[in-house]
């Protein structure tokens, strides 16, 4: 859904033209590095994110949008090999971009929304069977073997600690899961195969996640390709001046001496009763890496996010006047009008399915190459077509037979994995153009719309919580590992004329190893330290309710008789019926200020808290290009991205320092 508008960022000066060759870029020493990154890693992002993660500070190394960890590498490597003493490493921008693209793909595994949420629900659920019986009763037997440890001693170990891991129990669950986890990668992989270069090179989507990295790192100019860090005295001062001021705002609040700097306050608190009620509480978010990526990307859109969400402020108002019950906006979470969060979720559906019919002649041309007998029309992709075809078809076959093997029926398989990869794929789609997070119901809230609780089998209301963590609305964690990452990872080899076809056998392998470590880390950490005693357990985070107390919500959902709600589908409808006439309206009309991806986000449910970064990006972009025309924009993206790299880079510092302190700041 984008159109060339007259404010749209000026290709990266680092893209390639299609013609151009593409150097290596993914070395065995490029490749190397990065395994070691991630090894030395690994255990650092889980303790830092599950174990020690300080209960008043969100802890994220890796996830995220955009993900602190990655990028802080990128920039202490292109640092050091900038240093004279290991000038002889050479590693050139192309190999620091490919190290780059391995640990944002794969990191996010390590963290506390992945792997961690993946394998504790088994021992959860077995865990809730034997201190509440009613749960044990309803589903105790519905419980398959293969999905983890049943064993007193297994599942004791787990949440207390003290004891060696029961491998033995452990090896079918972990090939099972890890057998999803891989086809869920690898079929995401697949997909984006077949319509990267549509989004890359035909719509010349603007990827604004992207341009980070590629300005973060230059080339020297003596041709030998060398990395450098940038000499752009805009990006420098923007960097110090995010991390200074990022840096001040953390320390105050471990420190009562500092002086306070708060980047997030309430300006107005909101009545309580009333149709105003509707507005809540004023936030002022002044981070400086969400107002510069506000600024990067396109201003129609920076534009539409804040509008619409007075539109929303203002539709949950009339809601109160005609005598729904006061509540702000932001806390609408219900079914009933103007039910913002269902039409989030029809417009990120719509967003799919408009994705793949605006890329309707490439995949029809992918399928001509696929099937034919000609060779090296798509050696530029990052798989044959043919391949990428047959490994979509093998891994959703997968993921469907996983589902039926875990006592579902064949159509709520083909339905699930239908609607997950869609998600999957619009995601993608929100990255390439708007780099932004949306909220969207939890599968089992949409089965319940669609469906009714009542018309699935009990297994199928197991399962659904069960895999809650593969479509789970929390921004950016799973869709990170095996979709969003991916996709960023072409764009920026293309843009730096890597060896895309090797960089995606490369983020295939490393997956699959990265897969089997966290695996490793998380069991021994678990059964060294102990689910309850994590902070994140005992921590603001709601983990500890998502694995410990799901068994109340389905043993409501399946003991009940909740039927279909078909007035919340109609918003579902509603709500891509709207992203589709946005679009349309910004294909044919140049002077359409609407964008459906702001549509999209602004009926998310953290919308409120980005409300002000994007009003302010989108005063300021207007008045520079006003005043200053392109020129003058495009050379404030090096400031905007300097201010990302700083902010970012402050939280990586005080990632370390609370995992060096064990929480404790």
């Amino acid at each position: 859904m984008r159109k060339r508008s007259s404010d749209s960022t000026e290709e990266m000066s680092t893209t390639r033209s299609e013609s151009a060759p593409r150097h290596g870029g993914v070395t065995w020493r490029a490749v190397a590095l990065s395994m070691v990154i991630v090894a030395v890693t690994a255990p650092a992002i889980f303790y830092g994110e599950v174990v020690f993660a300080s209960r008043n500070w969100n802890v994220f190394w890796s996830s995220g949008v955009p993900a602190p960890w990655p990028l802080t590498v990128l920039f202490l490597l292109t640092a050091l090999t900038s240093i004279p003493a290991f000038r002889r490493l050479r590693f050139t921008r192309p190999e620091l971009l490919t190290v780059y693209s391995i640990v944002l793909v794969v990191t996010p595994l390590f963290g506390i929304h992945v792997l961690f949420y993946v394998l504790s629900k088994g021992p959860s659920f077995h865990h809730m069977a034997r201190v509440a019986p009613m749960w044990e009763s309803a589903f105790a037997h519905l419980i398959p073997t293969w999905w983890g440890p049943s064993s007193l001693s297994a599942v004791d170990g787990y949440f207390w600690g003290g004891t060696a891991v029961p491998w033995s129990e452990w090896s079918l669950p972990l090939a099972a899961w890890g057998s999803f986890m891989l086809a869920l990668f690898l079929a995401n992989v697949c997909l984006l195969a077949l319509v990267q270069q549509q989004w890359i090179r035909h719509e010349r989507l603007t990827f604004p996640l992207a341009q980070i990295p590629l300005e973060s790192v230059g080339e020297a100019r003596n041709g030998s390709h060398a990395a450098r860090l940038p000499v752009n005295k805009a990006f420098w001062v923007g960097m110090a001046l995010a991390t200074a001021v990022g840096f001040v705002s953390q320390l105050s609040q471990r420190l009562p001496a500092v002086p306070p700097l708060p980047l997030e306050y309430t300006a107005m608190t909101g009545p309580v009763v009333g149709p105003l009620s509707a507005v809540g509480n004023v936030e002022i978010w002044l981070h400086p890496w969400l107002i510069s990526l506000a600024y990067i990307i396109p201003a129609e859109l920076s534009f539409s996010v804040w509008f619409f969400w007075l539109v929303r402020i203002g539709l949950c108002a009339l809601a109160i006047s005609f005598g729904a019950e006061p509540g702000s906006a932001q806390d609408w979470w219900r079914w009933s009008f103007p039910a913002p969060t269902n039409q989030a979720t029809g417009a990120l559906v719509a967003l799919a399915l408009w994705a793949l019919w605006t890329a309707r002649r490439h995949l029809a041309r992918a399928l001509r190459i696929a099937f034919s007998r000609r060779s090296g029309e798509d050696s530029d992709e990052p798989l044959p077509y043919r391949w990428a075809l047959l490994g979509f078809a093998v891994c959703c076959s997968w993921l469907v037979a996983f589902l039926v093997l875990s006592g579902c029926r064949l159509s709520f398989g083909l339905a699930y994995v239908a609607l997950l990869v869609g998600l999957y794929l619009a995601y993608a789609r929100l990255q390439a153009e708007a780099a932004l997070d949306p909220f969207f119901w939890w599968f089992n809230d949409i089965a319940a719309m669609g469906v009714g609780m009542r018309n699935l089998l009990p297994q199928e209301t197991l399962t659904l919580y069960t895999m809650n963590w593969a479509g789970a609305p929390l921004p950016s964690r799973i869709f990170s590992a095996c979709s969003l990452n991916a996709l960023g990872a072409f764009k920026i080899a293309d843009a730096s004329r890597t060896n895309l076809r090797r960089l995606t056998y490369v983020l295939l392998a490393a997956f699959a190893v990265a897969l089997a470590l966290g695996m490793f880390v998380m069991l021994t950490a678990m059964y060294h330290q102990g689910f309850r005693m994590t902070s994140a357990a005992k921590g603001d985070y709601f983990v500890s309710w998502a694995l410990l107390q799901d068994g109340w919500a389905m043993w409501y959902d399946v003991t009940g008789e909740e039927g279909r709600h078909l007035g919340a589908v109609l918003y579902i409808a509603a709500g891509g019926v709207v992203t589709v006439f946005l679009g349309l309206m910004r294909l044919r009309f140049v002077w359409w200020p609407f964008h459906p991806i702001g549509y999209l986000f602004s009926n998310s449910l953290s919308q409120a808290m980005g409300t002000f970064p994007f009003l302010l990006a989108w005063i300021l972009k207007v008045l520079v290009t006003r005043y200053g025309g392109l020129r003058l924009y495009r050379k404030t993206i090096p400031l905007a991205v300097g201010l990302i790299v700083g902010d970012l880079l402050n939280s990586s510092i005080w990632n370390i320092v609370a995992l060096a302190t064990r929480g404790s700041w």
